[in-house]
């Protein structure tokens, strides 16, 4: 396996080639440039050197074009005749087409295999984030985990979450002693939120099985990386589900992989296309949260390249630790744009052969700026490289290619059928059902009593005329007195079995373990 990955050839003529060392390819990089400059060709060489080295890649298909990377390109392409003479240029003798090993995930499961993750693994934060809740609600949605970690009430899907909520708002007064005041109308605002989400298919994502983080880091016979691509273009008419998924995904690999230093090649290469989704009005404690993620997730051996339009996407905490950069052209139409690509050249290390800002507004189709991390991880000097052609098939597959790769993919059958084990949802509608015959019994009881009418009206407080037995006036015997705990036990349950008392039975146990 090789321990680096062509990029392309730099320099005056193109000829001085252009390479991503893989020691340093899990200090994460940034594929930027204007609409129609490059960046799909760029993410999808760069999946195929990947995945040639061995390394597994998760990216996502925003256009639905990176298909093509199960399918080798072919000479009667248009393009050929350009591909092979751009390969000609940089230097790229080796130059052939190939197919590499893909699998498919689809969060709807209609154009790869279901992806899905529970409740609980998003978590209160970044579930808050998907719903786009205010700080109060928040702290309820907060309120909520809490109770079905301490209650062990699995949250494993929307009506799971739907369910305690309501349980929730029932006894919004008993739990607001313990965790502070808990408003219905917060929680009604969090259930149509919810209703929301279910409207944009969300509910096909939460529940098990859930994904396994090892099904993405899989290799084939012949010790290539499997790219996992997502079928993103439905995804995208819900962008924070999508920016959401992503990371999580990014969160659970932090979580969950163990620390390995500085590795020789990363074990996972992470694309997120449309990076500039995941900040949009992002808050504070969620930017805190990449960060961290961005900081840190290098010494678990995963990469990660943010591919967005403008360098300006990206937060600069987090700009600042993305070391490979593959600029492709900006536009600068406005004073805004103008600064925005003063300030993208002033990133990269200068090169005195040509001016870094006119090179980015000036390079044209397949063309970029680029700086890769050389010895020691020092940022290269920046170069204008033209990109090497893809050896994978430019464009998406037909639907039938697509299919047949889904049908013959290892994870077949794993994680299409839906599993619905017993959860919050299920536990609750127990309990409603428990205290429903409950009180059922409670009432039988009471009819089957022999008492006279007249009495039993009397014991359950519903006959106010004064007649009654006559109190004896004698003083109490011993015996009699030791025993006013049972007497007094005996009128309770005689109150209970009255209507008044089934009333207060149904009213407390319903209101406790109504299930939905």
């Amino acid at each position: 396996m090789t321990q680096n990955i062509f990029i392309g050839g730099g320099g005056d003529d193109y000829s001085v080639q252009q390479f991503l060392d893989l020691g340093y390819a899990n200090r994460h990089g940034l594929i930027a440039g204007a609409t129609g400059t490059g960046k799909t060709v760029t993410l999808q060489i760069l999946a195929e050197g990947f995945s040639a080295a061995g390394v597994p890649v998760f990216l996502s298909d925003v256009k639905g074009d990176l298909s093509g990377l199960a399918q080798a390109g072919s000479p009667t392409h248009k393009l050929h005749e350009p591909f092979t003479d751009r390969a000609k240029t940089i230097g790229f003798d080796d130059y052939s087409y190939a197919s590499f090993p893909v699998t498919f995930w689809d969060m709807f499961g209609k154009q790869g295999h279901p992806v899905r993750t529970t409740i609980s693994e998003m978590g209160p934060l970044l579930l808050g984030q998907l719903l786009g809740l205010s700080e109060a609600q928040e702290g309820i949605l907060n309120i909520v985990f809490r109770v079905a970690d301490e209650d062990g009430l699995p949250l494993l899907d929307l009506k799971d979450l739907q369910s305690l909520l309501v349980w929730v708002g029932e006894n919004a007064a008993t739990l607001a002693l313990r965790y502070g005041n808990v408003s219905t109308s917060s929680v009604g605002a969090i259930q149509r939120r919810l209703l929301v989400l279910e409207n944009q298919g969300a509910a096909d994502f939460f529940g098990e099985p859930a994904l396994a983080l090892s099904d993405l880091m899989r290799h084939d016979t012949d010790g290539r990386g499997i790219i996992n691509i997502l079928a993103a273009d439905q995804l995208m008419t819900s962008t924070k589900l999508y920016a959401t998924f992503l990371l999580w995904l990014l969160s659970e690999l932090f979580e969950e992989l163990p620390e390995v230093g500085n590795p020789d090649k990363p074990k996972l290469v992470f694309f997120f296309d449309e990076a500039h989704l995941l900040f949009d009005d992002a808050p504070k404690a969620l930017l805190d949260k990449v960060e961290q993620v961005a900081r840190l997730i290098r010494s678990k051996g995963v990469g990660v390249y943010f591919v967005t339009q403008n360098p300006a996407d990206v937060p600069e905490d987090i700009l600042g630790q993305l070391g490979n950069r593959i600029q492709h052209a900006l536009r600068a139409f406005t004073a805004k744009d103008r600064k925005e690509l003063r300030q993208a050249a002033q990133t990269y290390r200068e090169n005195p052969r040509f001016d870094t800002e006119e090179a980015i507004r000036e390079v044209g189709v397949g063309e970029a700026v680029t700086s890769m991390l050389q010895k020691k991880g020092v940022p290269g000097v920046v170069e204008r490289t033209l990109i090497r052609p893809p050896s994978s098939q430019l464009g998406p597959i037909d639907a039938a290619n697509r299919a047949t790769q889904i049908a013959q993919s290892p994870m077949a059958g794993k994680y299409n059928p839906r599993l619905d084990r017993q959860s919050a949802y299920e536990m609750l509608a127990a309990r409603s059902e428990n205290a429903a015959i409950a009180a059922a019994d409670a009432e039988e009881k009471a009819d089957a009593d022999d008492s006279p009418a007249e009495l039993r009206e009397y014991n359950s407080a519903r006959r106010y005329t004064g007649k009654r037995v006559s109190r004896s006036t004698a003083k109490p015997r011993k015996a009699d007195a030791e025993g006013w705990g049972d007497a007094i036990a005996g009128v309770v349950m005689k109150e209970l079995k009255g209507t008044t008392g089934r009333r207060i039975v149904r009213g407390i146990l319903g209101g406790l373990f109504k299930g939905r």
